[in-house]
C-alpha cells in the first residue's frame, strides 16, 4: 500500500506539531509522500507565515522598506522551528536568495510560496526524506491554467525512483520557470495530484479537526461528524462554503477513484472522515451535510413567453461573459429567470442590467441584495419522499421566507435562497430537522 499525506498549517505550525506530524508518518511504513503546507497559526492572535510573507513582500516591492529588516521575523519563525527540532541545517543561502528575488520583483506568488518551499525543506530533513521542488514537476500553461497531463507524467517519472519524499504544497511553475500557486488552501490540491500520479491507495489529509463535520460549528453546536461521504457530496458542500477541504482537490483523485481521509494531527486514533467515489453503505442519515454562503444578488428577469424565445438565455449569459462575471445559479420558470451571483461582482451590476435590457426586451427586471444560499446535500435524499416538504416546514416554522428554490437533476441537493439575516437560524433549524428528530 503507497499513502500520501498532506499536512495542513496548523499541523506544522511550530516544532511539536511537527514532531506529531512526523510520529504520524513513521508509525506507517506506507506513508512515504508528504505533501506540507506553510507554517499556520501557533494561537489565534498569531499570524500564518504565508500572509507574513505577503506583507513583506509588499513591504519590500512596493515600498522599498529594507528587505533583511522585514523578512527577520519570517526567518525567525523556522529558524525556531529548526532549532526546537535539533537540527543542524541551515536555511540562510535560501533566506539570502529569497530577500534578493523579492528585490527584484519576482510576484506575489512567488513570495506566498516560501513558506511551503522552506517548511518542506525542513520537514524532508527531519524526516530524511528526499526534497522535491514542485517548481520541477508541477506545471501551469501560459494562462495560468493547471497542466494535469505535462504533470501526471512528469511527476509519475520522478516519484517511481524516489522510494520517499516531501513535496511542499500550494505552487508549480510556469513554462518560463515563473512560481504559480493554486488558489489559498492549494496545498490539498498538490496532495490530490501527487496521489493520483503515483496511483496512491489511499489520500490523508490531515487538519486540526476530526473529520468533516455536518455543519458549521460555528452555528451549529457539536454538528456531527460525517463518516463517510462521496466526492460529488463534498464537491457539493465545499462549493457552497463547508471547510476542511479545498473543493478543487477532489478532482484529480476524483477519476482515479482514490480514497481520501479527512484525519485530526492532534486526535490521530480519531476514525475521521472517508472521502469515497461511492458509498455502498446505507447513510446514518437521509441527509449527508448543510452547507451555505451569505452576501449573493439577484437579477430578476421576467418575460411573456420567454421560453419560446430561441437563444434567450444564451444572450444573458454572453452578457455576462462580457462583463467577465460568473453566476451561480439560474432558476427559471416558464416567463422568469433568476441569475444568482456574488454580491461582490455587484459594481458591474448596472452594466450587466443594461446590457440584458438590450438584448432581451423584458418585461420587468430587479436586483436584490442581502441574499444568502444554504444547501442540503445527500444522496440518501435521492430514494426518500418529503425531503423538500421537511426543508420548507423547517424554514416555514422558523418564520423564514424563502426567496428561491433550486434542485439539481441528480437529486443530490436542495438549495434554498434566503435573507442573509436569515442564514444562520436557518442552518440550525434544518439541522434540527434532519439530525436531531432522528435521533
Amino acid at each position: 500500500m503507497v499513502k500520501v499525506v498532506k499536512f495542513g498549517g496548523s499541523s506544522l505550525a511550530d516544532a511539536n506539531q511537527f514532531r506529531k506530524a512526523a510520529q504520524i508518518i513513521r508509525e506507517d511504513k506506507s506513508r512515504r509522500y508528504v505533501v506540507p503546507s506553510a507554517p499556520g497559526k501557533r494561537s489565534s492572535d498569531d499570524t500564518k507565515v504565508t500572509d507574513m510573507l505577503y506583507t513583506c513582500y509588499d513591504a519590500v516591492a512596493n515600498k522599498g522598506k529594507n528587505a533583511y529588516n522585514q523578512f527577520a521575523p519570517i526567518a525567525q519563525r523556522f529558524d525556531g522551528i529548526i532549532k526546537d527540532l535539533g537540527l543542524t541545517i541551515s536555511l540562510d543561502n535560501e533566506y539570502e536568495q529569497i530577500i534578493e528575488n523579492f528585490r527584484k520583483k519576482y510576484g506575489t506568488d512567488y513570495a506566498a510560496s516560501r513558506g511551503e518551499y522552506l517548511n518542506g525543506i525542513i520537514m524532508a530533513n527531519f524526516l530524511g526524506y528526499e526534497f522535491i521542488d514542485p517548481a520541477k514537476v508541477i506545471f501551469f500553461t501560459p494562462d495560468g491554467r493547471f497542466d494535469d497531463t505535462l504533470t501526471d507524467t512528469c511527476l509519475a517519472s520522478v516519484l517511481h525512483d524516489v522510494p520517499e519524499a516531501v513535496i511542499p504544497g500550494f505552487y508549480g511553475a510556469y513554462p518560463d520557470g515563473r512560481i504559480k500557486t493554486f488558489s489559498r488552501g492549494g496545498s490539498d490540491v498538490t496532495g490530490s495530484i501527487v496521489a493520483k500520479a503515483i496511483n496512491a491507495d489511499l489520500y490523508e489529509n490531515w487538519t486540526d479537526v476530526s473529520g468533516f463535520l455536518m455543519a458549521d460549528p460555528r452555528i451549529v453546536k457539536d454538528p456531527k461528524t460525517i463518516e463517510t461521504i462521496t466526492y460529488k457530496e463534498l464537491r457539493e458542500l465545499s462549493y457552497m462554503g463547508a471547510g476542511v477541504l479545498h473543493e478543487a482537490a477532489i478532482f484529480p483523485v476524483r477519476s482515479a477513484k482514490i480514497p481520501i481521509n479527512i484525519k485530526n494531527t492532534n486526535d490521530p486514533s480519531a476514525p475521521g472522515t472517508m472521502i469515497v467515489a461511492e458509498n455502498n453503505n446505507p447513510p446514518e442519515h437521509i441527509i449527508t451535510g448543510i452547507a451555505g454562503k451569505k452576501h449573493f444578488s439577484v437579477i430578476s428577469i421576467e418575460k411573456d413567453e420567454m421560453n419560446s424565445e430561441v437563444g434567450f438565455l444564451r444572450r444573458i449569459l454572453t452578457v455576462m461573459e462580457k462583463n467577465n462575471v460568473s453566476f451561480e445559479h439560474i432558476p427559471t420558470g416558464i416567463d422568469t429567470m433568476s441569475i444568482v451571483i456574488d454580491t461582490a461582482d455587484k459594481e458591474r451590476v448596472p452594466d450587466i442590467v443594461d446590457k440584458i435590457c438590450e438584448v432581451t426586451d423584458p418585461n420587468n427586471i430587479s436586483v436584490e441584495d442581502g441574499i444568502a444560499l444554504i444547501a442540503v446535500v445527500g444522496t440518501g435524499m435521492r430514494s426518500r419522499r418529503g425531503i423538500a416538504t421537511r426543508v420548507f416546514a423547517a424554514l416555514s416554522h422558523a418564520d423564514i421566507n424563502i426567496r428561491m428554490i433550486d434542485q439539481g437533476s441528480s437529486e443530490l441537493n436542495i438549495i434554498v435562497a434566503i435573507h442573509d439575516s436569515d442564514f444562520e437560524k436557518a442552518v440550525q433549524v434544518i439541522y434540527d430537522m434532519f439530525i436531531l428528530s432522528e435521533n
